[in-house]
């Protein structure tokens, strides 16, 4: 068994959110995170969905993620003016 499986894990008060992925169900776990956050039942924010995805993002690049950060890594302040 050669698959490389990630665990991210975080603990609000009582709830413990624990997250396993490898890369081919990588985009379902951002999925998640998302149903996580609009479930008014849990203590799981949009902001800790959103710190997650990043890690997650971190973790498990997808092409259109390097794409992104490459345009991003090529822009300076006088791209705004």
């Amino acid at each position: 068994m050669d698959q490389e499986i990630n665990v991210l894990a975080l603990v609000k008060g009582e709830e413990k959110f624990i997250f396993m992925f490898d890369d081919q169900n990588r985009d379902e776990t951002l999925r998640q995170l998302a149903r996580f956050a609009a479930d008014p039942d849990l203590e799981f924010s949009w902001y800790d969905a959103a710190m997650l995805s990043r890690k997650i993002r971190d973790a498990v690049p997808s092409e259109d993620d390097m794409l992104a950060s490459e345009e991003f890594d090529s822009l300076s302040i006088d791209d705004f003016y």
